[in-house]
């Protein structure tokens, strides 16, 4: 009798083991669909907005992040100086320009 029950305790600590891996494929599922639906466009659209604010130039029209429309009278290492109306210049960082709008 004693090794019946030696034998069903060894069993459950091999069953404990492999449940124990199972228990968290739930949660290396999880992190995959989050990887997929939420970080991963999120790196994209911050490397393609990157990417538009280096090939700013002079004369392009844009959209600021506050909505202001102007274009681009001359630019600076980390701003831009934008004409919004005749003779009306601003001075906008970089990452604040939204949307190229030529």
């Amino acid at each position: 009798m004693t090794g019946l029950a030696y034998a069903m305790g060894q069993s459950g600590v091999a069953a404990d083991g492999a449940g124990g891996l199972f228990n968290f494929l739930p949660f290396i599922l999880m992190f995959v669909i989050f990887y997929f639906l939420l970080i991963r466009p999120q790196q994209k659209k911050a490397k393609m907005h990157t990417q538009m604010v280096e090939s700013l130039k002079k004369g392009d029209k844009l959209i600021t992040s506050g909505g202001i429309y102007g274009k681009i009278i001359s630019l600076e290492e980390t701003a831009v100086v934008i004409e919004i109306a005749n003779k009306v210049h601003i001075k906008v960082l970089r990452n604040n320009v939204a949307v190229i709008n030529n």
